[in-house]
């Protein structure tokens, strides 16, 4: 009942009462799915506290697993979970990155204060649901393979990271010590606050995270805010993806061939690229052509 309360806030404070309708008939066609597989119904989205004695960090489920562990406001270990699995780029949630931060620190899981989930799932499932409307009955296909896992797995986020943090100690149960921060507000953080200055502004550029592919925080001293967003289908990140592909490497892996290709080539299609694919402004925002 709980996720239904929190769910429901969800929508009143972003005034997406709109979405119910596809919530519901998604849900009914989950329904099977969800019950098959043992699903449990909990609560979900909290917002992200900052500096406590211990805070463990988790990026998992989209490339580039990892674990981090923060003492006294230090950096004290941070692993990616393919040195452990050598799968390049794993995406798998990061069992042997947490339990290698726990063992080096001498912390059980039970014992760590705060637990801090890299993004939202919420607002990007909101982003994937307005985004397929928008552009149906495109993208129906990527929709189905899509809805489902969201519907098994995704949505319920919090209940499977619960379940997998049993894994590390049956002790643990405290689903209050789980916090979900936004994608870019952890990019922004994992720059300033281990950086040597006491405010900063701080720009991200990727892909996407929930909605925003481009933001400008300021940091002051223990504080860090997001001022000015851009958002998605507007992307530099997916821009770069996007030649990444044309060129023949794969997304999300073979970006970093391509730029360590870039300074053997020639820049003949510069105006090209500005002319026909993104609008740049003079105060530096852009957009990207949809035609």
């Amino acid at each position: 009942m709980s996720f239904f309360i929190e769910f429901w806030n969800f929508l009143r404070v972003r005034k997406k009462f709109w979405l119910l309708p596809i919530i519901i008939v998604l849900a009914l066609f989950g329904g099977l799915i969800i019950l098959s597989q043992g699903s449990a119904v909990a609560p979900f989205i909290y917002t992200i506290f900052w500096f406590v004695t211990s805070i463990l960090g988790i990026s998992a489920f989209y490339h580039d697993s990892a674990a981090a562990i923060i003492i006294d406001g230090k950096i004290i270990a941070a692993v990616q979970e393919e040195r452990f699995t050598r799968k390049k780029h794993d995406s798998s949630y990061p069992f042997n990155a947490v339990e290698f931060v726990l063992k080096f620190t001498k912390l059980k899981l039970s014992e760590v204060d705060y637990i801090v989930f890299f993004e939202k799932p919420f607002l990007k499932f909101e982003r994937l649901l307005e985004t397929y409307v928008a552009f149906a009955p495109k993208g129906f296909k990527q929709f189905t393979k899509s809805m489902p896992l969201w519907l098994r797995e995704k949505l319920f986020q919090k209940n499977m990271l619960m379940q997998l943090f049993k894994e590390h100690d049956k002790n643990f149960k405290d689903e209050k010590k789980v916090f979900f921060s936004e994608h870019h507000l952890s990019h922004a953080a994992s720059a300033y606050f281990p950086s040597p200055f006491d405010e900063a502004i701080v720009l991200t550029a990727d892909g996407v995270g929930e909605w925003a592919t481009t933001t400008v925080a300021i940091g002051r001293g223990k504080d860090l805010s997001i001022k000015k967003e851009i958002h998605f289908p507007h992307s530099l990140g997916l821009l770069y993806s996007a030649f990444t592909y044309y060129t023949g490497f794969k997304v999300n892996s073979g970006e970093y061939k391509l730029m360590g290709l870039a300074p053997y080539g020639e820049p003949k299609y510069t105006n090209l690229i500005k002319d026909n694919l993104i609008d740049i402004k003079k105060d530096g925002s852009f957009k990207l052509a949809q035609d």
